[in-house]
Parts: structure tokens; sequence; C-alpha cells
């Protein structure tokens, strides 16, 4: 599979499929640096630019520093569509294509055209470089029926409708695996 290839949620053994195949990426990863044996501040080196880690779904080879932002917003993603199969049934099932050079318009679109449509990101704080707020204008000009946005954040534990965060017929949602 291609780093953008946009992935087909129709159940949440699907979600689990995925999530284990990004914990297996992520047990890979911590086998090779545990194995390294090097210098601290040469691992570091090689985690930022060398290719120690692997795609979360695809398994091609990153940088570690790209793996653990991968391994979030796919994570992040999965959660979304996790709440999204159970808030819209209807739906058909969803394509998911998080992060940049997506493959498709949005993070998450339902397979019925026009009906759900939703971003998501992994952040420390959800205002942090106004992600938040982007993607609320984002979906705030879109013509789906059922608008989101989906974040995981330590400052938002659990799975939980936000209501104070909500704009114009926007939803935000925080999740967690």
């Amino acid at each position: 599979m291609e780093a953008n290839a946009t992935l087909r949620i129709q159940s949440d053994q699907d979600v689990d499929r995925n999530l284990r195949q990004i914990r297996k990426m992520a047990e890979d990863v911590c086998a090779r640096i545990a194995a390294a044996n090097s210098d601290p501040l040469d691992l570091f080196r090689k985690m930022k630019f060398e290719t120690i880690g692997f795609h979360p779904i695809s398994g091609h080879v990153l940088n570690l520093i790209e793996q653990v932002n991968q391994t979030w917003t796919y994570i992040a993603a999965l959660a979304a569509a996790r709440e999204l199969l159970r808030l819209h049934p209807e739906a058909g099932g969803y394509q998911l294509a998080p992060g940049a050079q997506a493959s498709i318009e949005l993070d998450i679109m339902s397979e019925a055209a026009g009906l759900v449509g939703a971003e998501t990101f992994a952040a420390v704080d959800p205002r942090n470089n106004r992600k938040l707020d982007n993607d609320l204008d984002k979906m705030a000009a879109r013509t789906e029926r059922h608008r989101y946005v989906f974040f995981i954040s330590p400052k938002f534990p659990g799975v939980r409708h936000l209501p104070h965060l909500d704009r114009k017929g926007v939803q935000v949602w925080s999740v967690d695996v």
C-alpha cells in the first residue's frame, strides 16, 4: 500500500486490523532502537535524519520522528472512524486518508457521498498552531450533512463530544484508542 493510499473502513474489525498493523510497526522500530547500541546523540541523529522508522500502515521506511507523527495521525483517524461507524451506520463505511498528500479531500469521507466528512489530528493541545481553528474553518465551508473535527489530546481524554468547541454546524470530538 502506498503512503497516501486510502483506507476503507467498514467495521470495527477494520479499525482493529489497522491498529494492529500500527502496533507492529511501533514494535519493529522499538526492537531496532534497542539493538542499536549507539551513543545517545548518535541515536537521536539517526531518529531525526535517517530512515530507522517505518510508515505505520504501509511499512515503508521513514525517519523515526515522522513515524511518531504518522502513527498518531492514523490512530486519530481510526478512532474517529470507529465513532463515526457508531454515529452514522447508514454511511456505508468510510474512506480514510489522513495527513499531507492525502488521496481524498478530507481525512475521512463517508462512502455515501455528501453524508459525513471529518478532519482529524493528534496534538498536545488542539489549539497549538491554530490546528483546531483551521480544521473548523475548513469543515464549516464543506457541504456534507454531518461535519466533524476529531482529535486526540491529553488535555481532553476519552471519547466525547465537546459542544463548547463546536462552530458553524461542525461538531468537535475528542477521541482515544
